[in-house]
């Protein structure tokens, strides 16, 4: 999806969004730093919610694979009723923090467009 975000920004960037990313408006010697930086920028923003969105996904399956592993870490039936309660609120946590992230994720994406495709004033 990120990569799908790249796309679309940078060929709805209209000629405002690219003469700010090639010909910022800095002095002539500041060119060969500002140049890299501003397009290392238009990388940086998509792999950015890309991280986010594998990091919470995955830490939240961790967790549950964690609280299920404790009924054959301690080898005992009488922790199970405790785990699974624990892993039951935890789905239930990563469900909200999936609703999140992606409202996060879609608010971000128009962020982006938004600013790609802006008309000068």
């Amino acid at each position: 999806m990120s990569f799908i975000v790249l796309v679309v920004v940078n060929t709805s960037g209209n000629k405002y969004y690219w003469k700010h990313i090639l010909l910022p408006d800095v002095p002539w010697w500041l060119y060969p730093i500002m140049i890299p930086v501003e397009i290392i920028g238009v990388v940086s923003k998509p792999f950015a919610l890309m991280i986010r969105l594998y990091a919470n996904i995955s830490a939240g399956h961790i967790i549950v694979l964690s609280l299920i592993s404790l009924i054959f870490i301690f080898k005992s039936i009488a922790i199970a009723p405790v785990s699974v309660a624990f892993v039951l609120f935890m789905d239930v946590l990563e469900l909200l923090v999936g609703f999140l992230q992606a409202f996060i994720f879609t608010m971000l994406t128009a962020l982006f467009i938004g600013t790609a495709v802006q008309e000068h004033h």
